[in-house]
C-alpha cells in the first residue's frame, strides 16, 4: 500500500455527513477509503496525498482536505527543486 510521510495528512471524514454514496471511494487514486458498512471509513490515512478530489465530489461535504499544504508538500517540493523544505506557510517551525 502506498503510503507518504506519517501523520501529516489533513484529510478529515465528517462520518455524520457520510451517505455511504462511494463518490470518494471512486475517485481516490491511492485507496484511502473503504466501505464498512453503510458509511465510508479512512482505511489509509497516510496514503492521502492530498489531492482534494475526494472532497471535490462528496456531494454532502463529509470530507475536508486542504490540497498542497503541509510537510509533505513542502518535503517534496523541496526535493523537486532541490531547496529546503517550504510549504508557503507563515508558521516557520510547522516544517
Amino acid at each position: 500500500m502506498l503510503q507518504y510521510i506519517k501523520n501529516v495528512a489533513t484529510l478529515e471524514l465528517d462520518k455524520d455527513k457520510c451517505t455511504g454514496c462511494t463518490m470518494c471511494v471512486q475517485v481516490c487514486p491511492h485507496d484511502v477509503f473503504e466501505m464498512k458498512g453503510l458509511k465510508v471509513e479512512i482505511i489509509n490515512l497516510d496514503g492521502c496525498m492530498e489531492c482534494g478530489a475526494c472532497a471535490v465530489n462528496c456531494p454532502f461535504s463529509a470530507l475536508t482536505v486542504s490540497p498542497g499544504v503541509g510537510c509533505a508538500y513542502a518535503i517534496i517540493k523541496g526535493m523537486i527543486t532541490n531547496s529546503e523544505p517550504n510549504c508557503d506557510c507563515d508558521d516557520s517551525s510547522c516544517c
